[in-house]
């Protein structure tokens, strides 16, 4: 009984290691292929001669709005996704801190996603691709 058990245990742990390997291969790929929209992006904008913008980055409760480093463009109207001149995918909500209202925020960049907002639970999500285009078709005006 007891080899019963743990045979049954041992193959129920291959089970769920051989599907969290591939997630995380299946998570790979789809990181690979955003980013290469980002950098596609990025050289897009350039050939259409659109001026990166200084970034801000906004508090989670949204009281508060601090300066950044990055430069770049947002990609959503409310402000909250960019892309920086580097390529990389910003989410721009931060901490609240007294220290950032002087000195600025420092948001790191995230893993890039194929569909923005996938799992958020707030039902705006929209394939990257279409924010992308979307921000290149505005042009210069954006708002």
């Amino acid at each position: 009984m007891n080899d019963e058990r743990a045979a049954w245990r041992e193959q129920r742990r291959r089970a769920v290691a051989g599907q969290a390997a591939a997630l995380e291969a299946d998570r790979a790929t789809e990181v690979a292929q955003a980013t290469s929209l980002l950098t596609d992006f990025v050289r897009r904008a350039a050939e259409r001669g659109l001026p990166p913008a200084t970034l801000a980055a906004r508090s989670f409760d949204g009281r508060a709005t601090y300066r950044t480093r990055l430069r770049g463009w947002y990609l959503k109207a409310n402000r909250s996704i960019a892309v920086g001149e580097d390529g990389q995918y910003y989410v721009l909500t931060v901490a609240s801190s007294l220290r950032a209202r002087f000195t600025g925020a420092e948001p790191v960049s995230s893993p890039p996603r194929l569909v923005v907002g996938a799992g958020g639970g707030d039902g705006e999500t929209m394939p990257l691709a279409r924010l992308l285009e979307r921000r290149l078709d505005a042009g210069v005006v954006w708002p």
